[in-house]
């Protein structure tokens, strides 16, 4: 019996809606580490600008003006002495790749300021001119004409060209100077922006922690928080405890079908409750049917006392008149008579035999017989033993190999044997001699045995027919016999815990194969 499964509502799954939140997220969080990565590239763009090219900058050109100031400290007192120590700094600044016209001119060809790059052209421009039109010819005067050659009016005029160059000079720095002073002011602001988009984006994060553990909690948490109770509602008994489907879509359609096991369950405990009261009513039947084969067994044990003693006595005075008749009288009558007599006699010889085997076959399992270890060995010898006459008739040979001790009756072992065995010999091939073999092997926690004869045979298509009470394989005018020899071989190995099968082999005869336990049989 199956319910049928209660729809879910249509919701937007747990997957769409953290999809979505995750993006909204991602791109929130996106937009403001952009932010921080431009604000940072700018921030150490201005910082390498401010700490790394206008200080070298600076730096340059102050100490190129100091070895130009030096130079001209130099040129005067070399105009003064004439002594070419003098003119050493002058010397030591036109060799040196701090050259203050050489260093600002280069600044004037990197710099994107149009203001700065026309100031530091202007005092290059001086400081080359106070090089080229005092320094450099007086220089060269001094050392053609000596010291005396010099004029007041060169000194005063290359005065006036060193102030032209230290003006332009100190225009180019103090520019310069603005410069750098409008880029730290600029590295402050960038700065106090950047450490605000810091903020941002920590409370950003935060924000979003925020959002999504409340996301969390509403479309994970709660959902499953009911569903578990509902769950431990309908696990504690409450079987009529219905289970709501509530939450995204996953969560819904796991309590569909948690709310489908729950009406399931309320339907196999309903078909449990019913099967019980069926099987109780079963079980009054059974008792019922029990009693009544227990009258039935008494009956059938009074059955086999009247056929085992009121039904054989007729059968004997049957039997022995019959014969009488066919001592005295046969030969007298005419053919036809002596006939009707052996009839009679044959018919009650077999009489007789139908009910003993019957007898035995009914008697199995319900004589009580107590219960011991048994050699099968001495068993089989004792059942060759009942058959002396039949083996010394038709020249059987039986062998057998080392044969174990099992538990179990041994007058129905022995009858095990004695069927086995005289089914090999009466069914034996009319070529040669029978042969029966005997053999046992450990399989598991049992004896395999196997009765293994050189006789007719019998087809794969009859294997089990022959275990069947009464069955036949042959008339019996060829065999005689009553058809319950292997039936009772079967009842007998069953009473003992084992099974009997005819096995299929190469070669001719018949191989049949039984199994006894290697334990006591309960």
């Amino acid at each position: 019996m199956s319910a049928a499964r209660p729809p879910a509502r249509r919701t937007s799954t747990l997957r769409g809606r953290l999809l979505a939140l995750l993006v909204a997220a991602g791109v929130v969080l996106g937009l403001a580490l952009t932010a921080t990565g431009l604000v940072f590239a700018h921030l150490v763009d201005l910082q390498r600008t401010v700490t790394v090219e206008y200080f070298d900058a600076i730096t340059s050109a102050n100490t190129a003006f100091i070895q130009l100031v030096d130079a001209e400290t130099a040129v005067r007192g070399y105009a003064l002495t004439g002594d070419p120590v003098t003119l050493e700094p002058y010397e030591r600044a036109r060799s040196s790749d701090l050259d203050f016209a050489s260093v600002v001119e280069g600044m004037a060809t990197s710099t994107d300021d149009a203001e700065l790059a026309r100031l530091s052209q202007a005092a290059a421009e001086s400081a080359q001119r106070w090089y080229d039109e005092f320094a450099t010819p007086l220089v060269e005067q001094i050392e053609a004409d000596g010291r005396k050659s010099v004029k007041p009016a060169q000194i005063e005029t290359g005065k006036e060209l060193f102030d032209e160059t230290r003006a332009a000079a100190q225009a180019y720095l103090d520019h310069l100077q603005s410069i750098r002073a409008d880029g730290v002011a600029s590295l402050d602001r960038w700065t106090r922006i950047a450490s605000s988009i810091v903020a941002v984006l920590v409370l950003a994060a935060i924000a979003v922690g925020i959002l999504l553990w409340v996301a969390l909690k509403r479309w994970v948490v709660e959902p499953v928080d009911a569903l578990a109770a509902d769950a431990r509602a309908v696990a504690s008994g409450e079987l009529d405890h219905p289970v709501e489907a509530t939450g995204p879509g996953e969560i819904a359609t796991l309590a569909a079908d948690v709310e489908s096991m729950r009406v399931g369950l309320v339907a196999q405990v309903q078909a449990h409750r019913a099967s019980r009261a069926e099987i109780a009513l079963a079980h009054e039947q059974l008792t019922e049917q029990a009693e009544e084969l227990r009258r039935s067994n008494r009956d059938l044990e009074q059955f086999a006392y009247v056929a085992s003693h009121d039904l054989q006595e007729p059968l004997r005075k049957i039997a022995s008149f019959t014969q009488l008749l066919q001592k005295r009288y046969g030969g007298q009558l005419d053919e036809r008579a002596d006939q009707y007599i052996d009839f009679a006699v044959d018919g009650a010889k077999r009489m007789q035999r139908l009910i003993q085997d019957l007898l035995g076959f009914s008697r199995v399992g319900r004589m009580g017989g107590e219960l011991t270890d048994v050699d099968l060995g001495a068993a089989l010898a004792e059942a060759v033993g009942n058959l002396d006459e039949a083996v010394a008739e038709s020249g059987a040979v039986v062998t057998h190999d080392e044969l174990p001790v099992v538990r179990g009756e041994s007058a129905l072992l022995v009858q095990l044997f004695q069927n086995l065995v005289g089914n090999a010999v009466k069914f034996h091939h009319p070529d040669r001699a029978p042969r029966v073999h005997l053999s046992a092997q450990r399989v598991d926690d049992a004896w395999q045995l196997e009765c293994r004869d050189n006789g007719i045979g019998i087809d794969a298509q009859y294997a089990d027919r022959v275990f069947v009470i009464f069955q036949r394989l042959h008339a019996k005018d060829v065999y005689e016999g009553t058809g319950i020899g292997l039936a009772l071989c079967k009842k007998i190995v069953e009473f003992h815990g084992g099974r009997i099968w005819i096995e299929s082999h190469d070669g001719d005869g018949t191989s049949i194969r039984w199994t006894l336990p290697d334990r006591a049989v309960s």
